[in-house]
């Protein structure tokens, strides 16, 4: 007998040429592995219906339910006359609307006869405010067909992930085929921690993953899987921890007397505890010699910066040069701003009324004048300016530095690896790196995520930061709560504060082109068919209206870098009462006097990043106050998402809700969306304990035998997770 293929056998030879090709281009799957690895979705038991009722709108969806009534409906299309057939499925609760036209509709009639019981593959779509499914595929499950029995002979159905060319069903064919050949798969685990764990062989996990006979099946197979996708991925995160403590760098102790120390001393406040411990680890791994990789997360508002500074003093102490990398102009412009003003006269190095120990602290970002733009150079080159803050222009070819001893990465999501990767080159030898965000990340999210990075908490607020108030405001069901936010804001201005309206859109005549090309179909909601509130139209309806008198002013990503940098530097001084802005001030953006904060179209933005822009106010002694508005009703996911910001500060809190409503993401590669991901069966926040036992597992493995001689089928395993491109953001890190 010819032998049946293992897990890396091509998928066209196994299921032939044509259906490997739909395979590829439909689903990504390629080998017999891809193939075993695309577990089913959920199961479906043999008489059990699906529940209709809560089927995701233009989404591809499989369903098990029973045809209620059938009617062919005649009318008169532009082509003489046309038929529709129309049939109407049930799971005893809700109902689903099916159709079909034209010359389409002969067979579903014949099969979908009432009480037949079938599978339902299609995208659903919204018609006269119904749910239904256009020309859906449809597999029978009815007993008196040969095939269909033999397919669904066992108790429990898999569902498949599908698309539109590839149903579930044929999945499930295509499995039939190449699973008997997994009996000689290559194990990743190691036999002692299979055993010592009490998992199912993988050969068996695949089998009942695919086919279970019972629920327990299911879940031995779950467990067993669930540590393939932890223990591999910690390998691979273990092994770039351990070849990172392989490279050599310069180590960084601050000068007893020097900068860092005249810092603390003029310093007007007390460093809070969680300070200065994050301090103490980030000064202990800049003083070893191999690169500190460190992730610095922190609420919106602990005091990251104030961190970052005083470790960037302690490497310019040591003779070298720190490099701020940060997302946007206004921010770079706004850190700049802060640590010259919080450094005083140390940041006037070389400058007259300079301190003896001061160095010089320059601004470089892509739109600065040619003059400005030699002499930041020039500094960084001779070694001048100890501390840099800019964009991606830091990145530029032309820039040298003397001696780059640290780069600090703000906002780490906003960045590629190659941007990050190209900075840390610039150094003679490689540098430190500490890594900021704002987005509080769970623990186990950073242990994915973010494995390759040591991790430091700041989840202390400094003393004087005051309550912040958030209340949802639902314009649509109650639009005097609407009326009732302006006012607030008007009180606000009245008492000596300010505030900020923070809309999705511009509005300008580019912003409208895209609106007006993704503007959804009538039918269905019409706060989801219109397009997002913008800036421009916002301000003026606020100047013209409800805010009429107030200074009001504008800010968003596409004005000139001079316009925007003037508009910040008049709102932070006062000048202007009201700033109605894109997400362009969702990091960074420090105005103590600012209290009030309108979010328009809030359901058009993530928790994270609602979260993020809340804390643009409160940040002085006044409370802060946070309006989320949106149009979606009550019952909506939207607005039960925005109750949960509402109802909480703790930014760890939301995290979880954040990543339960949009799954991991693939942890390893660049897609952070929840769309493509290398976690199939583990989920980063109800397996927290399983990722953190794989990692202890990983460590000590890798730790034992780096090159894993020992471990044929983990390399293998490893080789299939990391193709070229998540190799590379490894690497890169």
């Amino acid at each position: 007998m010819e032998r049946v293929p293992a897990l890396d056998e091509p998928l066209k030879k196994s299921l032939g040429p044509a259906t490997a090709k739909v395979m590829a281009e439909a689903l990504d799957l390629h080998t017999v592995g891809d193939l075993l690895h695309h577990y089913p979705r959920r199961y479906a038991e043999r008489g059990e219906l699906t529940t209709l009722s809560d089927l995701p709108l233009d989404e591809h969806v499989t369903v098990v339910a029973q045809v209620a009534d059938a009617r062919v409906l005649t009318f008169n299309g532009s082509k003489g006359r046309g038929q529709r057939l129309e049939v109407t499925i049930t799971d005893g609760s809700g109902r689903l609307q099916l159709v079909f036209f034209g010359k389409g509709v002969h067979k579903p009639h014949k099969d979908l006869l009432p009480g037949t019981r079938a599978m339902f593959a299609g995208k659903v779509s919204l018609f006269n405010r119904r749910l239904q499914l256009a020309h859906p595929s449809y597999e029978l499950l009815r007993g008196d067909r040969e095939e269909a029995v033999d397919v669904w002979a066992g108790a429990l159905i898999p569902i498949y992930p599908a698309t539109t060319k590839l149903e579930s069903w044929k999945i499930a064919k295509a499995v039939d085929a190449v699973l008997p050949g997994v009996t000689d798969a290559v194990d990743p685990l190691p036999d002692a921690l299979r055993e010592g764990r009490g998992l199912a062989e993988l050969p068996d996990a695949l089998r009942m993953i695919h086919r279970p006979r019972t629920k327990a099946d299911i879940a031995a197979a779950r467990e067993r899987l669930k540590w393939d996708e932890a223990f591999v991925l910690q390998v691979a995160l273990a092994r770039r921890r351990h070849a990172d403590t392989q490279l050599p760098a310069v180590p960084r102790k601050p000068a007893p007397d020097g900068i860092l120390g005249a810092f603390d001393a003029k310093l007007p406040f007390t460093l809070t505890d969680g300070q200065l411990k994050v301090s103490k680890e980030i000064f202990d791994d800049l003083a070893t010699d191999h690169p500190m990789h460190r992730l610095l997360q922190g609420e919106v508002g602990s005091g990251k910066t104030m961190v970052a500074l005083r470790a960037m003093l302690a490497v310019v102490d040591s003779g070298g040069q720190a490099a701020m990398l940060a997302p946007t102009e206004v921010l770079a412009q706004q850190h700049h701003r802060s640590v010259t003003e919080m450094m005083g006269e140390l940041a006037e190095g070389g400058m007259l009324g300079g301190a003896d120990r001061a160095t010089k602290v320059v601004l470089l970002t892509g739109s600065m004048g040619a003059a400005a733009r030699r002499q930041a150079l020039l500094d960084l080159v001779t070694g001048e300016a100890g501390i840099v803050i800019g964009t991606h222009a830091l990145i530029e070819d032309k820039v040298r530095f003397h001696d780059l001893g640290l780069v600090v990465v703000d906002e780490q999501h906003r960045f590629g690896v190659e941007q990050r990767d190209a900075l840390r080159g610039k150094g003679k030898q490689p540098p430190h790196l500490l890594v900021m965000t704002a987005t509080p990340i769970p623990r186990t999210v950073a242990m994915t995520v973010f494995g390759d990075l040591e991790t430091s908490v700041l989840d202390q607020l400094p003393a004087g930061r005051s309550p912040i108030a958030s209340h949802v405001v639902p314009a649509a069901d109650k639009p005097h709560f609407l009326a009732r936010a302006w006012e607030r804001v008007r009180e606000e201005v009245e008492n000596g504060h300010q505030a900020y309206v923070v809309c999705p859109r511009i509005g300008d005549e580019e912003d409208r082109k895209k609106a007006a090309s993704k503007a959804k179909p009538a039918e269905g909601d019409d706060a989801e068919k219109r397009p997002p509130l913008a800036v421009l139209d916002v301000a003026e309806k606020l100047r013209a209206g409800p805010l009429a008198g107030l200074r009001i002013a504008v800010l968003h990503g596409r004005m000139h870098p001079d316009d925007k940098d003037d508009v910040m530097r008049r709102f932070a001084a006062g000048d202007l009462d009201v700033l109605v802005a894109t997400t362009v001030i969702e990091v960074g953006v420090n105005v103590p006097n600012a209290t009030a904060m309108v979010i328009t179209d809030a359901d058009r933005f993530g928790v994270s990043q609602l979260h993020q822009l809340r804390g643009r106010v409160g940040r002085g002694s006044a409370p802060g106050l946070c309006l989320l508005v949106t149009e979606m009703p009550e019952a909506s996911p939207a607005r039960q998402r925005l109750g949960a910001v509402a109802s909480t500060l703790d930014g760890f809190e939301l995290s979880r809700i954040d990543l339960e409503q949009r799954r991991e993401g693939d942890v390893l590669g660049q897609a952070q969306s929840g769309v493509r991901s290398s976690l199939r069966v583990l989920t980063v926040i109800d397996d927290e304990e399983v990722i953190a036992a794989a990692r202890e597992e990983a460590t000590a493995l890798v730790l034992a035998d780096p090159d894993l001689t020992t471990q044929p089928g983990l390399r293998t395993a490893l080789d299939a997770l990391l193709d070229k491109d998540r190799e590379e953001y490894l690497e890169k890190g």
